[in-house]
């Protein structure tokens, strides 16, 4: 871009939002329905607006980052560090936030709010300023521990009808093999995965080994959350392959990883890498190494669910994501029109930045607090 298409940031806007998930979520960590995050409004000096959101948790169980920590990490540090002096291009933001450690969730909530500037500034989709192509992408779907398996093979039966590509069954101690092979017997050639979010040993390795027998697509991140060693352990007694998740935070992670066999497959969570471009980093290594990718989802409303849709179009995610629609979520969202599933498939929307609008009646009435920072 020339000097004129430079990013000058003239103030940022925090919307603290809460709202409730249309039933109660439940994983091996515990259950939750209400969520508390924030919508990052910036406005540059054209009086242009870019949205991003933060996906961290109101408790600090997926990673250390929580909604307060991300608060006061990008009031107090990052959110200084881009209004220091003008961008030219998204990808200096990483290297703007690298002297802040970690705090990814906090860095990616702004970064997506720069790359929503970006393309709108271009007037291009932001699935185009990316380097996507693709005009539509599959999607699967994430079920949450339920209270029985009958609940839990009604859900499936719901969500193949609706015609989702994938069903991802949260799995745990207790809730494991026998449910998943309750689930095969009635849906025997329907893609199935699971999700253990780092509740298994190297002690459960015999355990595991039983899920070779279903056909599985992948397990997801069945060792602990920091783990890269003991998962090419798993990987190497497992012909079912692993998938990590929240091992990777960065493109060396995935470096690690791969050259170490620890996984098959990964998954890309903007907030959890850091930001789209790190992401988009990451999906590049992966298909020089034909190591295929997907989006996971974080329970995100309309604003950071965009950013997933626009990612997805990246040509080496070629297995359905997380990105499920908004309704299956939200009573309703904070954009227009809300993302819509059709038979498995989201339209890629080709307006400007994230081709949604912000629904600015929504987001007044579901925050909670605001602050500006110029």
């Amino acid at each position: 871009m020339t000097i004129d298409g430079m990013i000058s940031i003239k103030k940022v806007i925090l919307h603290q939002v809460r709202m409730t998930l249309k039933a109660p979520f439940t994983t091996s960590f515990g259950t939750f329905q209400d969520k508390d995050f924030f919508v990052v409004e910036m406005i540059d000096n054209a009086g242009r607006t870019g949205f991003g959101e933060s996906v961290a948790f109101s408790s600090p169980w997926y990673s250390e980052e929580t909604v307060r920590t991300n608060e006061h990490m990008m009031k107090d540090f990052l959110i200084p560090l881009l209004l220091e002096k003008p961008l030219e291009h998204p990808d200096e933001v990483f290297q703007r936030f690298s002297g802040i450690r970690r705090n990814n969730m906090a860095k990616a909530a702004l970064e997506g709010a720069v790359w929503d500037l970006y393309a709108k500034r271009l007037s291009v989709p932001l699935a185009q300023a990316l380097g996507g192509k693709k005009k539509e992408i599959d999607v699967g779907i994430s079920i949450g521990i339920q209270s029985s398996v009958q609940e839990l093979v009604r859900l499936v039966e719901n969500f193949a009808e609706q015609g989702y590509k994938r069903m991802k069954i949260k799995i745990k101690p207790g809730w494991d093999v026998d449910v998943l092979k309750e689930v095969r017997k009635v849906f025997p050639t329907l893609p199935l995965m699971a999700d253990a979010n780092s509740a298994y040993t190297l002690k459960d390795l015999e355990h595991l080994k039983q899920l070779d027998d279903l056909d599985l697509k992948m397990i997801e991140q069945p060792l602990a959350h920091d783990d890269i060693v003991d998962h090419a352990t798993l990987q190497r007694a497992l012909s079912t392959p692993i998938c990590l998740d929240e091992s990777i935070h960065s493109l060396e992670d995935t470096r690690r990883a791969v050259e170490l066999g620890s996984c098959k497959i990964i998954n890309i969570k903007i907030g959890r890498v850091g930001g789209l471009s790190e992401a988009k980093r990451i999906h590049d290594f992966c298909m020089d190494r034909n190591i295929p990718v997907w989006c996971g989802g974080m329970l995100e409303a309309g604003i950071g669910r965009a950013h997933n849709v626009a990612l997805t179009t990246l040509d080496n995610f070629v297995l359905p994501g997380d990105t499920a629609g908004s309704s299956h979520y939200w009573d309703e969202d904070l954009i227009e029109p809300e993302v819509v599933v059709k038979n498995g498939v989201i339209h890629v929307p080709d307006l400007p930045g994230i081709g949604y609008e912000v629904n600015r009646k929504a987001l007044e009435k579901l925050c909670i607090k605001k602050s500006v920072i110029a």
